[in-house]
């Protein structure tokens, strides 16, 4: 199941890499790859674990309310995040020239099925 979903995510969206599902603990729950994709989507989710905790701290620290999105672009990738709960999160590493937008919607919309299967 959330093979499937990262999948329709990552096929969707003009430009995507890779989708990932992880748990702030850093361990990858399920990831899909396009084909031709050589990128090392795990190293990159547990990077960006260590970066969203301190997010959700500083946003708690803030009293800005729950985190649920973050969208990190660097020169050669950008990274769509969407938080699903406390110890959930999902990303999708598009090329710079990628369709961020329609990745946020799909990431957005696709969230209940995810939650469902984690509950």
């Amino acid at each position: 199941m959330f093979k499937d979903v990262l999948r329709e995510v990552v096929e969707r969206t003009d430009g995507s890499i890779a989708g990932l599902l992880m748990g702030f603990d850093g361990i990858p729950v399920e990831q899909y790859l396009r084909a031709d994709s050589t990128l090392d989507v795990e190293t990159i989710g547990m990077e960006y674990s260590v970066i969203l905790t301190q997010i959700n701290q500083a946003a708690e620290l803030l009293d800005a309310g729950a985190t649920r999105e973050i969208s990190i672009q660097a020169e050669r990738l950008t990274t769509v995040i969407r938080l699903l709960n406390k110890e959930y999160f999902v990303a999708l590493t598009l090329n710079p020239h990628g369709n961020a937008g329609k990745g946020r919607f799909l990431l957005r919309t696709l969230t209940p099925k995810l939650l469902d299967e984690l509950a």
